[in-house]
């Protein structure tokens, strides 16, 4: 695909083109402008390969669809880096979708996101969980981190919801804890941090505590100050798929404006919901 409107300039020029080239398509993903992503990410790879934009242009065109030419371009982006871990999680993703989907699926509706404000460590506050019983590759095959999770108490389970579907069911250590904070009047809020090729992992957040809560922290497991990394500015621009490596990474990157400190995955371990009826059942 030519774009002849795009000069191969040298030095500055070029980098000045590639850079605001970025920013349009991270704008058109972040607005769910699909096709719009898809034209801006080949503009940006007729200057020159980029394992980055590679990424980019599969997700645009996975979110539109096109699950075969995602899977290719995801090929592209491991064989430019093959460090990537988001082209390696990915191509494992659309393989087992493709297995029950084929090449093509339809196009995704637009998900709500969760507030970053989630991710940011409040001892007590903030834990993580995985699902289980997880649904269908074809329906989780438009689901991303970063994604807002509701999360339904019902007939002695913690559903986890996304954009109106059933994803999966709140692991039981977990859900166990949460049902009987839930049922005593505390709320909460997740969003969804990472997805394999069968797995997916949600961060909590305790958003309300009822009064006759007062004195029960939801995640009793205090987070350790050197589990958790400093946060800059520039995540809120970047696609909501980079969120996952942000929150996985132990390097050095780019980050949320204005935040503090973000939880890794590993901050509620298994103590933390062991052993803790007769704190629940005080009254």
């Amino acid at each position: 695909m030519a774009f002849p409107e795009i000069e191969k300039g040298t030095g500055g020029n070029t980098v000045r083109i590639k850079r605001q080239l970025q920013e349009q398509a991270i704008a058109h993903a972040v607005a769910g402008r699909w096709a719009e992503a898809v034209e801006t990410n080949h503009k940006i790879l007729e200057l020159a390969p980029d394992a980055e934009s590679e990424n980019r242009l599969a997700k645009a065109l996975w979110e539109l669809g096109e699950l075969g030419e995602a899977r290719e371009h995801y090929q592209i982006a491991l064989a430019l880096d093959p460090t990537n871990r988001i082209a390696e999680r990915n191509i494992d993703r659309l393989r087992a979708l493709m297995t029950e989907a084929g090449e093509k699926s339809v196009a995704a509706e637009k998900a709500e996101k969760a507030p970053v404000a989630i991710f940011v460590e409040e001892t007590g506050k903030t834990g993580f969980a995985m699902l289980m019983d997880l649904a269908a590759p074809r329906t989780l095959a438009h689901v991303n981190p970063g994604d807002a999770v509701e999360l339904i108490s019902e007939n002695g389970r913690v559903f986890a919801v996304t954009n109106g579907t059933r994803i999966g069911t709140v692991e039981p250590r977990v859900a166990a804890r949460l049902l009987k904070l839930i049922a005593d009047g505390n709320m909460y809020s997740a969003g969804i941090t990472s997805l394999g090729e069968r797995d997916v992992r949600i961060v909590i957040r305790e958003v309300f505590q009822d009064p006759r809560n007062y004195g029960k922290v939801s995640f009793p497991t205090a987070a350790r100050s050197s589990d958790l990394r400093p946060y800059t500015k520039g995540t809120l621009l970047r696609e909501e798929e980079f969120l996952e490596e942000d929150l996985e990474d132990d390097e050095e990157d780019e980050g949320i404006e204005d935040l503090d400190r973000v939880l890794p995955a590993e901050v509620t371990g298994e103590e933390a919901f062991e052993e803790e009826t007769d704190e629940l059942d005080e009254p």
